[in-house]
């Protein structure tokens, strides 16, 4: 966005949107195997380059002496460059290819977005 400034100069003006992230929590079926868990995460990673404002992508099983999972074994983390990446992402052709591997593979999940401030 342009707009006038001091003394006829034009200026640009740049708005930091903020970034988003997106977590969520995983229980798999319990006749699934790490391989078929491992394949799961891989076909999300994939997703990173493929859909755009998805800056990364990280994931692993719990791991905390905490005990709070609630049956949780594993959970990941993305980073959109916007709100409006993320919602981009929601009906992406390739998340839907992606959720087609991983859903039928899930007993539970519970997702959650929040933003960070610009």
């Amino acid at each position: 966005m342009s707009f006038q400034g001091a003394y006829g100069m034009e200026r640009t003006l740049f708005i930091i949107m903020p970034l988003v992230k997106h977590y969520g929590c995983f229980q798999f079926k319990a006749h699934i195997s790490e391989f078929q868990i491992s394949a799961c995460f891989q076909a999300m990673a994939g997703m990173v380059g493929c859909i755009p404002g998805l800056l990364d992508f990280h994931c692993g099983p719990y791991d905390s002496a905490e005990g709070l999972n609630d049956g949780y074994t594993h959970g990941f983390i993305m980073t959109f460059a916007s709100p409006k990446a993320r919602d981009e992402y929601l009906p992406h052709p390739v998340h839907e290819e992606v959720k087609a591997i991983v859903v039928p593979c899930l007993e539970r999940v519970v997702v959650f977005d929040f933003n960070l401030p610009a």
